[in-house]
């Protein structure tokens, strides 16, 4: 059997100064995709407390606060790491309830997490008003790397 090669390609970039001017502008820049990206997240906040929230809402909801976690970590809202928080653990609450039965998940709300997920969702907004692209590309690579590691915290516990 032949020795697997440790050498991987490199993607190409083939206008590198576009790339970098593009990575310099700000995300609020790019209007159609930021209001995209708050009307699905404000869409999945408003399912979520009218109990009516299916897995997609959620996973939605569970990547706006990944994406919020690593921009704190990255100096974007670093003061407001309680808010973060308590947004991210609102989140797996809810999610482990709404799993209970894996056959029909119903996502429901207490006062508590409707708060803290406001919060996190305030947040969230007034961090993307002030990234840049280049930020936002580096808060994907750690959320994904964080995936890669298994560093997350699932919503269901896995049997052994």
């Amino acid at each position: 059997m032949r020795k697997r090669s440790k050498y991987r390609p490199k993607g190409v970039i083939l206008n590198p100064i576009a790339y970098v001017m593009e990575s310099m502008t700000p995300v609020a820049k790019h209007a159609s995709y930021l209001i995209d990206l708050k009307i699905r997240n404000h869409a999945a906040m408003t399912a979520l407390t009218q109990g009516k929230a299916t897995k997609q809402d959620m996973d939605d909801l569970i990547a706006m606060a990944n994406i919020s976690e690593a921009l704190s970590r990255l100096g974007f809202g670093k003061e407001y790491g309680d808010v973060t928080r308590a947004g991210l653990d609102a989140i797996h609450e809810v999610g482990k309830r709404g799993m209970a039965d894996p056959t029909k998940p119903k996502f429901i709300l207490r006062a508590s997490d409707m708060n803290a997920m406001n919060g996190l969702m305030e947040l969230h907004d007034a961090q993307m008003d002030v990234i840049t692209i280049k930020d936002m590309e580096r808060a994907i690579d750690i959320v994904n790397e964080e995936f890669r590691q298994r560093k997350m915290r699932p919503i269901l516990e896995r049997n052994k």
